[in-house]
Formats: structure tokens, sequence, C-alpha cells
């Protein structure tokens, strides 16, 4: 984890945020690649859900809403973790996460009583100093707080949102009257989210603020479990498609104290990090839970209309949730490569060419003017098709190592052959092959290269 980590700070992946103050704890930020990769997932996303289907809508809902949304969802006295603190050390942590690493059992969802019980009859120790000298497990709420209003005496509390569902669920009734569908269908939302999350230190794995990617179904409620098994299936080939392990990702069901208020059975897809097996997709079936209290609580007939049947009924909902900044470390950890090259590491990450960064960088073999025209021309060319970068420090080597730990799967080298003939080197990254290739072929060379 701390070569990933490395890597990504190394070049351009993420940082840790305010760094020059000192940081914010579990706050980062996306630097050039990052935020180019974290784009191009988005992307497939958006094609497979949207672009490639005709049942599924598109919103992008307003980070904050009515408190009122938040209430009625149960998320202001049911979304709730529990924390513990070292007494000597000021360390701060989830009890859940702290029994987990240590017993190695899921216990999220088990009441704070249990959660004592559990870390004082197991003598559990602080994971920073080793010191037995616990609090009490207590609770916190998720939500963040924050006001609206310029006076002070009048300011409102609200909510910065913590799930994307809320929003799909008040413009459940627009989506209706808007794009006369009807069930089953979907209503899609990507964007960033708010938790008051603790964690511990794995990078963008959990922090206090997220992207997510996500939609809620809505089904006739004796179709569920089919339209369950649907997404079960779509999910697991998804998570290939995008080139993940297959022996390092699982299907794990809930236990019924683990799942949160709303969800009537949920799965996870987790992955196998370097610090364990931990969710990287969840799949949840939230019934009416969501529509009946917003229906009840604010008093507008949320009821779907079976215009075949004439009958009413509230919709149930399957909830797939893909997280986007979880699946971007995700992916880096997955394609982390180093092999032995003539007793040097080379390391290099093996991101399916469509989600890699930069798909092409163009170099000059040398310092030399003739040759850095003709690559410099030949960059500006690829750039309107293709996201390229330029390069001419002049070490090959070096230029092949910072694209190699980037992901950059083709880079192209202009040398003094091309002086003579016209041709170029294409190197693969992932098996360093070497192709030589008449430039007005370049185009077609790299005609379907980055398709997914």
């Amino acid at each position: 984890m701390d070569s990933i980590i490395s890597l990504a700070k190394r070049r351009g992946f993420f940082y840790p945020s305010s760094e020059i103050y000192g940081g914010l704890a579990n706050t980062w930020d996306f630097g050039h690649y990052g935020n180019l990769l974290k784009e191009n997932i988005r992307k497939w996303w958006i094609k497979k859900i949207i672009q490639e289907r005709d049942d599924i809508f598109f919103i992008d809902s307003s980070v904050i809403l009515n408190p009122k949304v938040w209430h009625a969802s149960g998320h202001v006295s049911g979304f709730n973790d529990a924390l513990i603190d070292c007494k000597k050390c000021k360390y701060r942590t989830r009890a859940d996460h702290l029994i987990e690493d240590n017993l190695n059992k899921k216990v999220e969802g088990l009441s704070i009583n249990e959660l004592n019980k559990i870390v004082k009859e197991n003598n559990l120790k602080c994971p920073k100093c080793s010191s037995s000298d616990l609090t009490d497990v207590r609770k916190f709420n998720l939500l963040f707080e924050t006001s609206i209003g310029i006076v002070e005496e009048t300011k409102s509390k609200v909510y910065l949102r913590g799930e994307l569902a809320q929003g799909i669920f008040m413009n459940f009734k627009q989506i209706i009257d808007t794009m006369k569908t009807k069930i089953p269908f979907g209503i899609a939302s990507s964007g960033i989210v708010f938790r008051n999350e603790i964690t511990l230190g794995q990078g963008v794995f959990r922090t206090l603020q997220f992207d997510l990617m996500e939609f809620e179904y809505f089904v006739n409620p004796k179709e569920w479990e089919k339209y369950y098994d649907y997404w079960q299936e779509k999910m697991w080939n998804m998570a290939l498609e995008i080139g993940l392990n297959k022996n390092k990702i699982r299907w794990r069901e809930h236990e019924e104290f683990e799942r949160s208020h709303y969800s009537k059975k949920t799965m996870d897809i987790e992955y196998n990090f370097p610090f364990g097996w931990k969710e990287m997709w969840g799949l949840a079936y939230r019934g009416d839970y969501d529509l009946s209290n917003h229906m009840k609580n604010s008093g507008v007939n949320l009821m779907y209309l079976d215009k075949k049947t004439g009958k009413k009924f509230i919709p149930h909902v399957i909830e797939p949730t893909f997280g986007l900044s979880r699946l971007l470390i995700t992916l880096l950890i997955d394609s982390y490569k180093e092999e032995n090259i003539n007793g040097k590491k080379r390391v290099f990450l093996k991101l399916k060419p469509f989600l890699s960064p930069v798909k092409i960088a163009v170099f000059p073999l040398q310092k030399d003017l003739k040759l850095k025209d003709i690559a410099f021309n030949l960059y500006q060319q690829l750039k309107n098709n293709f996201f390229c970068e330029f390069d001419d420090s002049g070490n090959i080597g070096k230029m092949y190592r910072r694209q190699d730990e980037i992901g950059t799967p083709y880079c192209i080298t202009i040398d003094y052959k091309t002086l003579e003939d016209n041709t170029v080197t294409i190197r693969e990254r992932d098996t360093m092959k070497q192709d030589r290739i008449a430039i007005k072929s370049i185009f077609d060379y790299f005609k379907d290269k980055f398709n997914n």
C-alpha cells in the first residue's frame, strides 16, 4: 500500500489536501492524472449504464436538500457509526473496524453495548500506540451539518448529502411526468457526497468527501428478486470488463445486523486490498422504504400507475452503487506491477487503455531540433484525437519510466531513422514490444486501440 500511495503522490494521481498547512485528516486532492483517470471511469460507467440502455435516466441533484428529506429518510436518527478513542495518544478510530481488523469478524451494525463488550472481552489495543486504555464506544452521526442564511440569528441547519439516493427519490415524480417512462426503469446520478468518516490512512479508500455513481432501479414489488439477480450478474461482469483480477473480487452478503436501516437485502463486491477484503461496490434492495416515507412525510402522492392494469402501487427499488473514488484506488492497486529488467526494477500500471489518463506519449530520441520538430508536429496531430503528451527531456529511459508509472499504453519515439524513411518506433507498455510504423499509418495503427 505504501508503494501505491508513493506512486500516486509522485506521479500526480492524488495528494494530501491543504498540505502546505499540515493537511486535513481524511481529505485528498486529485491531481492531473488522478482526475483524468476518474473522469475516464465515469465516462465508462455512463456509457454502460445510460448510453447503452433505454431505461435509465441521468440526473444531477442538489448537494443541499431540504433537511426534511434527511429526517424522512431516517438518516438524521439512523445514519450512525461507532467510534472509540485512545486515552493515551488520542487516536480515534471506528470501533467496528478495530474489531474486524483484530478479530477478523464482521460487526458493523451491532449495538454500542455489544461493541463495547467485544472490545473489553478481547482487550483490544490502540492500532497506533498499542495502549489498551480506550474510551467506551460511542455513537456519532455521519451527516455533515451546515447552515444557510445571511444573518446569524436566522440561519437554518441543513445537511450536505450523505448519499445520492435521496436526490434521486426527490426526482422520481418529475422523471415519471417528464420522461413518460414505465416500470421497470432507473434514475442514475454521479457526484460528490460527504460523510463524517473516520479512516485508517488508506489513501482515497475512505474520505470525508468522495465521488459516487449509483442509480435506483424501480420495479414491480413482485419482480424484485428477478431484477436483483440481473443487476448482480451485470455488476460482476462490469468489474471484469474494467480489468479487475477475478481472483481478487468476491460477492459477500450482509448479515441482518449489518444492513442499513433501509435495506432488506444487501450484497457487496469486495476486493482483496492490501489491508484485507473490503467493500468496493454494493447492491441493495431498498424495498419501498424511501418512497413510502417521503410520501407519508411530504403528503405528495408518489404511487405509480400501471396503465395496463389501472392499478397503483409504490415501486420497490434495487440500488447498485459504484464508489468512483474507491474504484480509482482499487484500479491503481490492481494494475500496479513490478518486474526486474536487467537488474533494475520497472514499475508500471497495467490499466485498460480506455482508462489510461494518457493514451500516447511522443518523444524525440535526443535533444536534436530536427527530431523535436517532427515529434512535436506529430504530437499536435495526435492530440486532436487522443489524450497525448509530448516529452523532450532527452533521456529515453526516464521518459519511458514516467509514462509506465502513469499507465500510458503507447509511446512513440522519433529517431534518426525517421529522418530517412518517415517511420517511427511505437512501444507497447505491458510487453515493451516495439513496432516500426510509417508516420502516415499511425492513425490506422491506433484505430480501435482505446475502445472498451
